[in-house]
């Protein structure tokens, strides 16, 4: 009789659970990636214009070109962009765009990470070059962004062939950007 009871209390308790969550929504069900329009299978994508265009400003020809590689191939797009150049050596290659950061910051960053930063002029806006002496192949070259924040770009070689110069490439990409790819 007792296990007869706790089966009704369960029952009723399930019932009383599942009436107390349900309600009714306002409004016509569309089926996931349906648009406003009733054209199955269309998205609205004007919501993404132009995302992650800064990603596109400087070609990958033009990544591949100043590096002295063949090609570049980018690897990720989001919070910060990523390109690998192959040719005779390889190449990493990354560019961020901080949209609140500032200059400041990102020195004194460099700074505390024991990279040594060059103020320099690149197409007429303040940046730095900042290098770990440990990586002495490797430069970066930070620029304050024409509307808001701070451009980076890095420039690392991952095989023995080095630049004369590990700056040069970083800061023509940084002309390159400012100068809006051209």
């Amino acid at each position: 009789m007792r296990s007869l009871i706790a089966l009704l209390v369960a029952a009723m308790l399930i019932v009383g659970v599942s009436s107390a969550c349900a309600r009714s929504v306002d409004g016509d069900a569309v089926a996931v990636g349906q648009a406003d329009n009733d054209q199955p299978g269309a998205v609205d994508t004007d919501q993404f214009d132009k995302l992650l265009l800064e990603c596109q400003i400087v070609s990958t020809d033009q990544i591949a070109k100043v590096v002295g590689g063949g090609v570049a191939r980018g690897t990720f797009n989001g919070a910060i962009c990523r390109w690998i150049v192959e040719g005779p050596a390889i190449v990493g290659v990354t560019f961020n765009w901080f949209e609140w950061g500032s200059l400041n910051a990102e020195k004194e960053t460099a700074k505390k990470l024991g990279y040594e930063t060059e103020n320099i002029k690149v197409a007429s806006q303040t940046a730095f070059t900042q290098r770990d002496p440990k990586r002495p192949a490797m430069c970066g070259v930070t620029a304050r962004a024409p509307s808001e924040g701070v451009y980076t770009w890095w420039v690392e070689p991952r095989t023995t062939a080095t630049a004369a110069d590990p700056c040069a490439a970083p800061i023509k990409l940084m002309e390159l950007l400012l100068s809006g790819g051209q």
